[in-house]
């Protein structure tokens, strides 16, 4: 039997620390946030945003390059900085970015990183699920 990765498994591997790599460079560097203060905001440790600091964690995806997905880490940032970030808030961002993600295909590539049964030239499943939500993003 062949155990193949969820493409969620993927993102928790590649995407997610990128994006938390980008939110702390942002609320730290644009806020003045201390990573003691970020670590809580993100639910990580403070040596995890030093790695993210240092470019050590958090590199796979370079968020920078896309502006899209950089207008909703601006936008998160934002919200953290002034307060006006919940659970249920944030959980829809990040998914928003994360269906980003998926649409532009940049999650094919790592998932055929980490699965060789994974065909990057026959699997549109993450294109298609994010077709069916119209690119729209969460509501909450």
């Amino acid at each position: 039997m062949v155990y193949m990765l969820l493409p969620c498994e993927v993102v928790v591997k590649f995407v997610l620390p990128s994006v938390r790599a980008a939110l702390a460079k942002k609320l730290i560097s644009d806020y003045g946030l201390k990573q003691i203060e970020v670590a809580k905001l993100l639910g990580v440790s403070q040596p995890a945003i030093s790695l993210y600091s240092r470019r050590l964690r958090g590199g796979a995806l370079n968020i920078e390059d896309y502006p899209d997905i950089m207008e909703r880490i601006d936008w998160l940032a934002k919200s953290f900085a002034s307060g006006g970030v919940d659970y249920k808030f944030f959980v829809g961002e990040v998914c928003n970015i994360c269906r980003i993600v998926r649409a532009k295909g940049l999650l094919c590539i790592f998932h055929k990183l980490v699965d060789s049964e994974c065909s990057v030239m026959v699997c549109d499943l993450c294109k298609s699920i994010s077709k069916n939500f119209g690119g729209r993003g969460l509501v909450y």
